[in-house]
């Protein structure tokens, strides 16, 4: 089915993944551009214009979070007019890979991103340490990264023990250490939550002065899909492609967490560890009284009974 406004298909879910390579570079190739970038990289380009979205992505992500099968990056291209090119990988290769180097290389060399009033780099986890080291392309862009690692030179993050099959990887060479990457860009903004210890320890690494950590606490570890379900992730790039992105703007925006029942959930589970259960109560006060959600409620129940026993001093009932 195409989309009338831009020519887009607008789903490519029923296509098995030869067919739907296939198709996706086709369609790239009408609107722009497709280039193979070896064995285990492709990339395509929909030119639009003015502004560039750069989004790292994989093919089984694009094939698990998105409904229509299309990359990240398109639902930005259908709403605003941008442009867009995404780099997609099989699996998590962190992008460390000769093709994708001279790829980048070439777009350099024929001043592609100077042809966009502004250029904004996403990725998420192993894609978000694409997105902020081959954000050097493209001097003053702005970067979002998800949860991104800054390198998995085992001589540098040897504490992290999730990808020891990247070990023999190279992360030094070049478009290496994801941090100092990020010194050309105008600003870049890291997304983590402390309470992920690994996460939190690259997080560290990125400290810049042109560099914002965010942190979102008892969000889990898998930001990304935290953010889509908040509907607030396209609203930040948004935000960024009009210049307006700010630590204040995204926690405006990151209030949505107070309706988001996984966060909910999370704080309710911390809440219950650190035997907290005065503020517990207020907790689930607060959330079923503003929305049905059984086990808030069924906690609550617990949780008064047990102060009523005498287990501790529960906070006054709210005011009628």
């Amino acid at each position: 089915m195409q989309d009338e406004e831009n020519g887009i298909d607008s789903s490519l879910a029923d296509l098995d993944k030869a067919a739907w390579r296939e198709a996706l570079l086709a369609q790239a190739e009408a609107h722009g551009m497709a280039q193979e970038l070896g064995k285990r990289h492709f990339a395509t380009f929909i030119d639009k214009k003015p502004i560039l979205l750069v989004t790292f992505e994989t093919i089984q992500g694009i094939r698990a979070l998105s409904e229509t099968a299309q990359p990240f990056g398109f639902d930005m291209v259908k709403a605003q007019g941008w442009s867009h090119l995404c780099v997609i990988s099989d699996g998590d290769t962190w992008f460390r890979d000769d093709d994708v180097y001279g790829f980048f290389d070439q777009l350099i060399d024929d001043g592609f991103f100077e042809d966009f009033e502004r250029v904004i780099f996403y990725g998420a986890g192993p894609c978000g340490y694409a997105a902020a080291t081959y954000s050097v392309a493209s001097p003053g862009a702005t970067v979002i990264a998800v949860q991104p690692q800054a390198t998995l030179e085992p001589r540098m993050t040897e504490w992290d023990d999730r990808f020891t099959e990247l070990r023999r990887t190279d992360f030094t060479s070049r478009y290496g250490y994801a941090p100092d990457m990020l010194d050309a860009a105008g600003q870049a903004f890291i997304l983590y939550d402390p309470r992920q210890t690994l996460d939190a320890m690259h997080a560290t690494l990125f400290a810049r002065a042109n560099v914002t950590r965010l942190r979102l606490p008892f969000m889990g570890g898998a930001l990304q899909t935290q953010l889509m379900e908040m509907k607030i992730l396209y609203r930040l790039l948004s935000l960024a492609g009009a210049e307006k992105l700010t630590e204040k703007k995204f926690f405006e925006l990151y209030r949505a967490r107070r309706d988001h029942i996984a966060y909910l959930r999370n704080l309710m589970s911390h809440l219950d560890q650190t035997e907290r259960p005065y503020l517990n109560i207020l907790l689930c006060r607060n959330v079923t009284s503003r929305m049905w959600v059984r086990r808030f409620r069924r906690r609550l129940v617990q949780l008064e009974q047990q102060a009523a026993e005498g287990s501790f001093k529960a906070p006054p009932p709210p005011a009628e």
